[in-house]
């Protein structure tokens, strides 16, 4: 008894204690971000130095800025949170009609109502709607916070310093957000996990145990697909009706403080990036683990394993340790210098911030292999912990794999985006062609790279030793998939650092644009935003290789839970059984559907963007000539409203798609006598769904950042520079791929795991 209480005490404390540090490291570095004053000495001393400025002309200048600055930022996270405000409200509404609704759902079971499940389902439900709504919330405080403490950094002098400080700050503030919303996603599943073992026989109910924290994952999924597109509309929209609105209407800059779309287009990075970005990290952490801890429960039960709580909370711990590993990759950036020793030169900052991630990794290799010795060693299969410590290494190499994979295609250093610039040489519609080459040709290497993860991580775990103890047949694929998923994630926290770091750069250089500060300013916030590109197309393509690994889980945990119900065996689909084919059909029609209707929303708000700048502009004529002021709150209220507007015919096509598809064939299949015809329905919606949105992903994310990123290459004097006609071919690729890359990009892979978790947790309405 004592051992076992022993065992139980360290294994809690193996999740809890990393969880809560990353919480803590997170608070220290929020911490230095708050000696980063907005004013340009200590706030005591500010009313003098602006008593000093009033007595230079060119002191009451730089007083002005700082001014504009300070309310810049108010005017930006007033905007943010007026509209997480007004999303949240709707997505409240959501969780409290469908958690309902889900009781009923949840509760029919074989033999009458389980109100216990359907009750315990809906609170989990609600439980991971509502960390993913902080989780989302605190990633958007924490970017506004940043953003214009970036600008105040980049400010300093001398140059090199202004780069080092610009660089630590917006590095910091990604920090601040991946570590928090790390570790609060482990604790809150650890605490629920905790009370949900109390309420079931493990080692009898194991089954609905997993049902019912299965609908914590489908509440993250929930709130993360609408963040993703409500926050993607929001962005693009006020980034796309900003851009055409300054460039092609009045012939300026879209961050110029006369145009009256910039502020949202600043608010948009926020609610768009960064907002969006938490809750889906969150929600990809919350669709991992649960599925790996169904896998593992079941192979546990199969091999006849004594006691499967170290298969059932491996998951965790592994994300806990990330906590620690990643941490240590943010301590070994550090206080980076400024100038490379070796010539004078600055440092590539995208250098700087892999060179952090190579240390996290490294360390999660030795955690990882500390892990599955300490919590998946079988005394009947010795050798199988290091088969999953294998899987491990393979889900860690193909993290790294996709991160070389999509900065080659999106980083201007490298041929394919110079092949774009190129293509504006010669127009807009090459510059388009060369574009979408790019996007598709992006797809193959990452697919490959996923094909070879799943297959080997597979066969390293069926050879473990485990074996089904009823049939004597090998048992251990599935979880080595799992393990494989879990390494590739095993440093999200750093991963997150790199794709906030992006969107609070690009921020910042837009305050520095509104704010009147001197080129010199500029010039730095421009490098960090190139670096930011990169960053987030490399994170996304990452995002997309774990998505298609945990979609890959929770379609294999569907296939079980179906068959742990129903007592029959189901591990294989035949999609030549006509209805199974048409369900497929259906489920890579919902990925087209879905992106059509993220990138037409888009259009349809920016439009409203444009149509309200160019009235302000006729009506207001000393706009241009900065004697009057635009109307900045309106074009916010637009974008606004537009994006909750348009964010329901997507959300409704998520939720509803998989449900109506399981429940019709359910029908049919009851009316033609084919056994269980709704739930390999359902299994056939899925394969094709994940694989076509994997491959539309890839594109969209691709393609969009290579458009960006082409004309950051000419503008920085390539093919005739700024205000060329290659750079105007080039607007216009990086106007079209603004949807692509942030809108539906982003969204379908959020996507296509809540239609995998929205069937795990619905799997009984789709059974005979």
């Amino acid at each position: 008894m004592a051992e076992n209480l022993l065992a139980d005490l360290m294994g809690s404390l193996l999740i809890v204690a990393p969880a809560a540090f990353g919480i803590v490291f997170a608070y220290w570095l929020y911490k230095k971000l708050c000696k980063i004053s907005l004013f340009r000495q200590s706030r005591e001393d500010d009313e003098a130095l602006l008593r000093r400025m009033e007595m230079a002309d060119a002191g009451e200048a730089e007083a002005d800025s700082y001014q504009k600055l300070r309310q810049i930022y108010r005017d930006i996270q007033a905007g943010a949170k007026a509209f997480l405000a007004a999303e949240y409200r709707m997505c409240l509404a959501f969780l409290a009609v469908f958690g309902v609704a889900m009781i009923f759902f949840v509760a029919k079971v074989e033999s009458g109502w389980d109100f216990k499940i359907g009750t315990l389902t809906a609170f989990s439900f609600f439980v991971g709607g509502i960390t993913s709504m902080i989780s989302g919330y605190i990633g958007m405080m924490i970017a506004v916070f940043t953003n214009a403490r970036c600008t105040m950094c980049a400010t300093q002098t001398p140059d090199s310093l202004a780069w080092k400080e610009s660089f630590n700050s917006a590095f910091r503030g990604g920090a601040v957000m991946g570590f928090a919303l790390a570790g609060l996603g482990i604790l809150v599943m650890y605490f629920l996990m905790c009370m949900y073992v109390s309420a079931f026989d493990v080692a009898v109910e194991a089954v609905k145990l997993f049902e019912c924290i299965a609908g914590f994952g489908l509440g993250g999924s929930a709130i993360a697909m609408f963040g993703r597109v409500g926050g993607g509309i929001y962005t693009k929209a006020a980034d796309v009706g900003a851009d055409l609105a300054g460039k092609v209407v009045a012939g300026i800059p879209e961050d110029d403080p006369r145009n009256p779309a910039v502020v949202a287009d600043l608010v948009g990075d926020n609610v768009g990036d960064c907002s969006a970005r938490g809750a889906d990290l969150f929600e990809s952490i919350a669709a991992e683990v649960i599925s790996a801890m169904i896998l593992g429960a079941t192979m546990a039960k199969k091999a006849n394993i004594p006691d499967s709580t170290g298969f059932i909370m491996f998951p965790l711990v592994v994300h806990a340790l990330d906590c620690l590993v990643s941490a240590a990759g943010i301590m070994s950036v550090g206080e980076k210098p400024s100038l490379n020793p070796n010539g004078g030169r600055k440092e590539d900052p995208y250098e700087v911030l892999k060179g952090g991630y190579a240390v996290a990794m490294g360390l999660s290799v030795v955690g990882f292999g500390i892990a599955t010795r300490v919590m998946l060693y079988v005394e009947d299969a010795p050798s199988a912990w290091f088969h999953f410590f294998g899987c491990g290494m393979i889900g860690t190499a193909s993290a790294y794999a996709f991160v070389f994979i999509a900065q080659y295609y999106t980083d201007y250093k490298y041929p394919p985006v110079r092949v774009i610039a190129e293509a504006s040489t010669t127009g807009h519609g090459t510059n388009i062609i060369a574009g979408v080459g790019v996007g598709m040709e992006s797809t193959a290497a990452p697919v490959i790279c996923i094909s070879a993860a799943i297959v080997s991580a597979y066969w390293f775990g069926q050879t473990s030793g485990l074996t089904d103890k009823s049939t004597g047949e090998p048992t251990g694929g599935l979880f080595g998939t799992a393990v494989a998923t879990m390494g590739m994630l095993s440093t999200a926290a750093y991963v997150l650092t790199m794709d906030v770091f992006g969107p609070i750069a690009d921020n910042a250089g837009g305050i520095v644009e509104m704010s009147d500060q001197p080129e010199s300013v500029r010039e730095c916030t421009d490098a960090l935003d190139a670096v930011g590109n990169t960053t987030k197309a490399t994170t996304k393509g990452y995002a997309i290789g774990s998505a298609a690994l945990a979609s890959f889980l929770l379609f294999s945990a569907y296939m079980d839970e179906v068959e742990a119900f129903t007592g029959k065996p189901f591990k294989q689909v035949d999609i030549a059984v006509p209805e199974v084919f048409v369900a497929g059909l259906l489920g890579s029609m919902i990925v087209y559907l879905f992106t059509a209707f993220a990138c037409t929303a888009v259009g349809r708000s920016a439009q409203e963007v444009v149509t309200e700048v160019r009235r302000q502009f006729a009506e207001r004529p000393g706009i241009m000539s900065r004697e009057e002021k635009p109307d900045y709150g309106r074009c916010v209220s637009i974008v606004a409203r537009s994006a909750l507007r348009e964010m329901i015919k997507p959300g409704v096509l998520a939720v509803g798609a998989p449900v109506a598809v399981g429940v019709a064939f359910r029908l049919i299949g009851r009316a033609t006598g084919q056994e269980l015809l709704g739930a390999r329905a359902v299994a056939g919606m899925l394969m094709f769904a994940t694989v076509a949105g994997i491959l539309m992903a890839l594109f969209l994310n691709t393609a969009g950042g290579a458009w960006d990123n082409a004309k950051k290459y000419v503008e920085t004097g390539a093919h005739g520079g700024k205000n060329s006609e290659a750079h105007k071919a080039a607007v216009t690729g990086d106007t079209v791929g603004d949807p692509f890359k942030d809108t539906a990009g982003p969204s379908i892979h959020v996507l296509i795991k809540m239609l995998a978790t929205i069937t795990l947790v619905m799997a009984p309405m789709f059974l005979d």
